[in-house]
């Protein structure tokens, strides 16, 4: 199962369970205990429980979320959705206003969110959702958002050519590697800097060193088939 999967079913199981809230005081909740959640946390839980570690990352609340989810691999999808009819967006999708609210679609039409305790407040209310309503399922209204950040989906190990990929090689297959890398330091396994392009430059030479180093292999900064491949089954992708 991918990591959005992972995050879509999460959030899910969340909203159609009455054990689950919402609470801005208590707000860390757990999907097996009577606990709440907010918008912001619901999220940021269902990633870091998929694997992409953003509240070990930093994230805290929506106004920090945009940081920190772009720091672990997310990737800026706003310019490729249309906000008020909705179109383009996919399951996993997280829909961001860095004020106030934030949600994750669980599909092209629907999306889960924390919205209200039962007594239309944000804290002080009975643990558990009292209305149905408090965390819910509904089709995708435009709160307005800000943006729409997208984890990039990676299933199976991209092709590589012979000689392995370099820096100053700018191809599909880089951008392949590239995301490769970005889930490895969703999963805390790396820390250079990386964008989701096909540019190998210098954070992503410093990406593949680093695990060079962690393997105890020489840092050639270079990634060939036996690095994609030990990288390949590190994050448990198949050829």
């Amino acid at each position: 199962m991918s990591v959005v999967s992972k995050a879509v079913d999460y959030i899910k199981k969340i909203a159609n369970d009455q054990k689950h809230g919402y609470s801005q005081t208590n707000r860390w909740g757990s999907p097996d205990t009577w606990s709440d959640y907010d918008c912001s946390s619901l999220v940021i839980s269902a990633y870091e429980a998929a694997g992409v570690k953003v509240k070990t990352a930093g994230a805290t609340y929506t106004g920090n979320m945009y940081s920190v989810f772009t720091k672990c691999g997310f990737k800026d999808m706003t310019s490729k959705i249309n906000l008020s009819t909705g179109s383009g967006l996919i399951a996993g999708d997280v829909l961001l206003n860095h004020t106030d609210h934030t949600a994750m679609m669980i599909s092209k039409t629907q999306l889960a969110e924390a919205s209200i305790d039962e007594n239309g407040g944000i804290s002080g209310g009975r643990v558990g959702d009292q209305t149905g309503q408090e965390i819910h399922i509904r089709s995708y209204y435009n709160y307005p958002w800000n943006c729409v950040l997208r984890y990039p989906v990676v299933k199976t190990l991209p092709t590589l050519d012979k000689t392995g990929y370099k820096k100053g090689q700018k191809t599909i297959g880089v951008l392949a590697l590239k995301q490769l890398l970005l889930l490895a330091k969703a999963k805390g396994l790396i820390t250079a800097k990386l964008n989701n392009d096909n540019n190998f430059g210098k954070g992503t030479q410093k990406a593949v060193n680093e695990l060079l180093k962690k393997w105890g292999y020489k840092q050639n900064g270079i990634a060939g088939k036996r690095f994609i491949k030990k990288l390949g089954g590190q994050l448990g992708l198949k050829k």
